[in-house]
């Protein structure tokens, strides 16, 4: 029995106009009714899903969000932080200068700022065109603080150019860091072995659930761990192909009520 639904937003419970469906929101206020957690599982901060959290009515409680790729684990009620990864200021630099020879935008996130920074002579970044509810804060690079809170880096820019330089990464740099696409256009730096995988895995354990008992619903690359780690992992119609080939069931897309559809079926 499904006790545990995490959900990505971008490209699985949002459709492409970043709405909830009225079908969506209605089956996920059905399985939180029948007592199943509604878990909003996700890249961005708490600060860029609150609204969707209070539209849901996932803010009482009992409920939680995780953020950050799996970097924070939240009480929705009282914001009381369960688990919390973040990346040292010496990592930040280590990235930063990747960035500045790969002639790359970067953009790092401590808590609910992001401190952008001057990385790139040529390209600026599209990050705030992406996340429109944070907070954006331009920052010279010695203007950062050794003990400051670094949540994780993103890089924001169009897909051609973005991929082009990806080519470029040297793999050291995987082997020291989870380096995953979020969306087509954004790439993120997470602290190693942190995933949305182990996000939820933190959760179930604190909620004594199995992964048999936990569906886990995404598209893209960063969604493919937990995907693998669920019981019944489920890719979006719409989702790479990586994320499709690891998924237990296939659902229709984020413009057709997908997250309602597999839901309903499976959990209802």
């Amino acid at each position: 029995m499904i006790r545990l639904i995490a959900i990505d937003l971008d490209g699985t419970l949002l459709t492409d106009d970043k709405r909830i469906s009225a079908r969506n929101k209605q089956v996920l206020q059905q399985a939180k009714a029948k007592g199943i957690k509604v878990v909003l599982c996700t890249g961005r901060p708490l600060a860029a899903i609150t609204p969707f959290v209070e539209e849901l009515g996932l803010n009482q409680a009992g409920d939680y969000s995780i953020t950050f790729n799996g970097g924070l684990v939240q009480k929705n009620d009282t914001g009381e932080i369960l688990s919390k990864s973040t990346l040292p200021y010496e990592d930040i630099q280590r990235l930063i200068g990747l960035m500045q020879s790969l002639d790359l935008p970067l953009d790092v996130l401590s808590e609910e700022v992001v401190l952008q920074l001057p990385t790139s002579t040529n390209y600026q970044s599209i990050y705030a065109e992406l996340n429109k509810l944070l907070t954006f804060q331009p920052t010279t690079l010695d203007g950062l603080k050794k003990d400051g809170l670094y949540n994780k880096v993103v890089v924001a820019y169009h897909q051609a150019y973005l991929d082009q330089q990806i080519a470029k990464i040297p793999e050291s740099y995987r082997e020291d860091y989870e380096v995953i696409k979020t969306r087509s256009n954004l790439l993120e730096f997470m602290p190693k072995g942190v995933t949305k995988a182990f996000g939820v895995a933190f959760l179930a354990d604190y909620l004594k659930l199995s992964p048999a008992e936990i569906m886990c619903i995404g598209d893209e690359e960063n969604d493919l761990s937990m995907i693998e780690y669920a019981g019944m992992g489920v890719a979006m119609a719409n989702a790479v192909d990586a994320v499709k080939q690891a998924a237990d069931v296939i659902t229709l897309s984020n413009q057709e009520d997908g997250v309602a559809e597999v839901v309903e079926k499976y959990a209802l």
